[in-house]
C-alpha cells in the first residue's frame, strides 16, 4: 500500500503535515478526551539519538479504553496518576510507519519500516503498557523511545508488519492477540520453586497420599491438620524447607489472618487441599491464593456448597484450580490434563457472542484447522447477532462448522436447555465469556461438562465473585482459566496466520474514521453503537465515524471491493485513503 504514502523514504524528505493533531485524556468521561471535543493540536517533535519518530497508520478502539475512561488515574495501569496534570493518551492497537531513525538505533531500524506495537510493556516486573502508562496511538505522530525498546525481556515491543497486510488488519493483530493468547497455556501448573505452600487437611482423613512428581521446592510449608502419611512426605521431598504447624487455617474465619501471620499479604504460591467438603473454606483459602498461584484439591466427596471465587482474579492474576481424586496428588498436575486449547470436533459455547471480541472467538473456532465441531453463540442484542450471523454463518458453511445464534433475553433457562439439546445433556467441551459480569461467567460455568473448560475472557475487577462448582475441579477435571492481554509471540503469530490467510483480522472491522472522529469513536464503543471493531486512520481527516454500510452506500467505489456483507478489505482501505488523505 505504496500509491498514497506522501513520504519520499528514498530521498530521506520527509514534508509532514501541520499541526499534529492528537487526543490526550485529561480524566474521566469522554469528555475528557481532547479539548472541547476536539483534537489538539502539536508539534512533531525531533527524535533523539535512542529514539524513533513514527507515523500512526491506523488504531483500533477497545472496550478497555472505555474501562479506562470510566476508572481515570484509578486504573490499575496508570498507579493513581492525576491525569489532569499528567495525561494519557488511548489507543494501543495500533500500527505506524517508521519516519526518523534516531542514530543509535539506524543498525536495528529504517525509515519507512512498517511496524505493530505490542501494547503489554514490563518494566522491572512493572506493566508499563502503551495506550495506558505510556500515552498511546490516539495522534498522528508520536515517539517512541527507550520505555518501549528497551523494556523488560531485552527486546523492543515492535512487530515487523509485512506490505501485504491492511493497516486496519496490522492494528487487529492486537486484539486477535489477546484472542490467540487466551487458549495458550498462562497458568502455573507445577508447584513453584522456592515458592511457599500451605496443606489444609481434614483431622479424620487417613488416606495414603503420595506424590509421583514430588511436590516442587517450597521454602516454606504450613500445615493444617496433615494426614500423617503427608507429613511424612513432606519430609522426603521438602527436606530443605521450613515446616511449622497451624491448624488454625481448618476454620475459614482465620484463613485471612493467619495467612498474614505466616507469608504476608500476598499470600501462598501453592495451596493443597486434601479430603476437604467445607465450601466456605474453600472460598476463603482461594483469596490467599498468590498471583499465579494454584490451589491443587484432592478428594472423592463434593463440597457442601459452590464457594464465591473472585473471578477477577482468575482473569488478571492467573490463578490455578487443580485437582483429581487419586491419592497421587501430581496426577492434579501438568499441561496434560490441564489443557487451554478447545476440543477439537467439539462442543464449544460463547457467551456475549454478538460484540466484538464474542465474534473474534466464534471466528476463530471456526477458521482453526481443528477447532470446535459445533459452535453455539448467546447474546441478548437482536441486532449484534444478526450481524454475527451475516459475518460468520457462510464461512461457518464454508469449513464445515455447525453454527447458531440465539437470544435468550428473557428466557433464563435458555442456554441451559440449548446446550443439553445439542450434546444430549453432555453439557459442552469449551465456554467461553466475553462478558464482563461475574454473575454471567457464573452461570456460563453450568453449562460445561465432565472434563469442560471455562474460558473468562472479559476482565472484570479483582474482588469481583461468581459461585463456581469447584466439586468439579477434583472430581470431574472442571478447568477455571482467564486471560488478560498478550504477548509478542501471540501477536506475532496472529500476522503470521493473517500472512497465510488461516485468518481474517479484517473481518471483526465494523467501523471507520478519521481523527477528528477519535472522542466519537469511544463513545460509540460506550454506547454499543457497533457490533464489531471501531478503527481510527489517523492520517484521514474529514472522515466521520460510520459503519461500513454507511460506509459502502456514501462511497459506491469502496462499496464495490468490499467482502460478502460489507467485510473490510485491503482495497477498501486504499481507496479510503485515496478519498480522505490530505499531505
Amino acid at each position: 500500500m505504496t500509491d498514497w504514502n506522501y513520504i519520499d523514504f528514498a530521498s530521506g524528505k520527509t514534508p509532514l503535515p501541520e499541526p499534529n493533531l492528537g487526543w490526550n485524556t485529561y480524566g474521566t468521561g469522554v469528555e475528557s478526551i481532547g479539548r472541547d471535543g476536539s483534537p489538539e493540536p502539536m508539534e512533531i517533535p525531533e527524535p533523539a539519538a535512542d529514539q524513533l519518530l513514527v507515523r500512526v497508520d491506523a488504531v483500533g478502539l477497545c472496550f478497555s479504553d472505555v474501562k479506562l475512561i470510566k476508572q481515570g488515574g484509578d486504573h490499575p495501569k496508570l498507579y493513581g496518576r492525576d491525569l489532569a496534570t499528567e495525561p494519557t493518551r488511548l489507543g494501543h492497537e495500533a500500527t505506524v510507519t517508521i519516519i526518523e531513525v534516531g542514530d543509535e538505533l539506524a543498525d536495528r531500524y529504517t525509515a519507512g519500516q512498517r511496524l505493530a506495537i505490542q501494547p503489554d510493556i514490563y518494566v522491572d516486573g512493572r506493566a508499563t503498557a502503551y495506550g495506558y502508562t505510556i500515552p498511546g496511538g490516539l495522534i498522528q505522530y508520536h515517539l517512541i523511545g527507550r520505555e518501549i525498546l528497551d523494556a523488560d525481556g531485552g527486546h523492543g515491543y515492535l512487530i515487523p508488519v509485512d506490505e501485504q497486510l491492511g493497516y486496519a488488519a496490522a492494528a487487529l493483530s492486537e486484539p486477535w492477540a489477546c484472542v490467540e493468547g487466551s487458549y495458550m497455556q498462562r497458568r502455573r501448573l507445577d508447584p513453584a520453586v522456592g515458592g511457599t505452600m500451605l496443606v489444609v487437611g481434614s483431622a479424620d482423613d487417613a488416606t495414603d497420599y503420595v506424590s509421583s512428581a514430588g511436590l516442587g521446592s517450597p521454602t516454606k510449608i504450613v500445615v493444617s491438620h496433615a494426614p500423617a502419611a503427608m507429613t511424612a512426605m513432606l519430609a522426603e521431598h521438602c527436606p530443605d524447607a521450613t515446616v511449622v504447624s497451624d491448624d488454625a487455617f481448618a476454620d475459614a474465619a482465620l484463613v485471612a489472618a493467619r495467612t498474614v501471620e505466616h507469608v504476608g499479604e500476598d499470600g501462598f504460591d501453592d495451596i493443597i487441599v486434601l479430603g476437604q467438603t467445607s465450601a466456605d473454606l474453600i472460598e476463603e483459602l482461594a483469596k490467599v491464593i498468590a498471583y499465579r498461584g494454584m490451589m491443587t484439591m484432592v478428594g472423592t466427596e463434593p463440597l457442601d456448597g459452590l464457594p464465591q471465587i473472585d473471578v477477577g482474579r482468575l482473569h488478571y492474576h492467573y490463578t490455578a484450580f487443580v485437582g483429581t481424586t487419586s491419592n497421587d496428588i501430581s496426577a492434579a498436575w501438568g499441561e496434560e490434563r490441564n489443557r487451554a486449547e478447545t476440543v477439537p470436533g467439539g462442543v464449544a459455547v460463547f457467551v456475549g457472542a454478538g460484540g466484538p471480541m464474542g465474534q473474534m472467538h466464534m471466528q476463530r473456532a471456526i477458521e482453526k484447522a481443528d477447532g470446535p465441531g459445533t459452535i453455539i453463540g448467546f447474546d441478548l442484542d437482536d441486532d449484534r447477532i444478526e450481524t454475527a450471523r451475516l459475518m460468520l454463518a457462510g464461512l461457518a458453511e464454508k469449513n464445515g462448522r455447525k453454527f447458531m445464534l440465539h437470544n435468550t433475553t428473557g428466557d433464563p433457562e435458555g442456554a441451559m436447555r440449548i446446550v443439553h439439546e445439542e450434546t444430549n445433556g453432555r453439557g459442552a467441551d469449551d465456554v467461553i465469556v466475553s462478558v464482563p459480569v461475574g454473575a454471567v461467567m457464573g452461570d456460563a460455568a453450568t453449562l460445561m461438562s465432565n472434563n469442560g473448560m471455562l474460558v473468562l475472557f472479559a476482565g472484570v475487577a479483582n474482588g469481583t465473585l461468581a459461585p463456581l462448582n469447584m466439586s468439579d475441579v477434583y472430581l470431574h477435571n472442571a478447568q477455571y482459566t482467564g486471560t488478560s492481554g498478550s504477548s509478542i509471540a501471540d501477536q506475532e503469530s496472529v500476522i503470521d496466520k493473517a500472512k497465510t490467510g488461516a485468518l481474517s483480522p479484517e473481518r471483526s472491522l465494523a467501523a471507520v474514521g478519521g481523527i477528528e472522529a477519535g472522542q466519537n469513536g469511544v463513545r460509540a464503543l460506550l454506547e454499543g453503537d457497533f457490533a464489531g471493531k471501531v478503527m481510527i486512520f489517523p492520517q484521514l481527516k474529514g472522515l466521520e465515524l460510520m459503519g461500513l454500510a454507511e460506509l459502502a452506500e456514501k462511497h459506491p467505489d469502496i462499496a464495490a471491493v468490499l467482502g460478502e456483507n460489507n467485510t473490510w478489505t485491503k482495497e477498501a482501505e486504499q481507496i479510503l485513503f485515496e478519498t480522505y488523505h490530505t499531505s
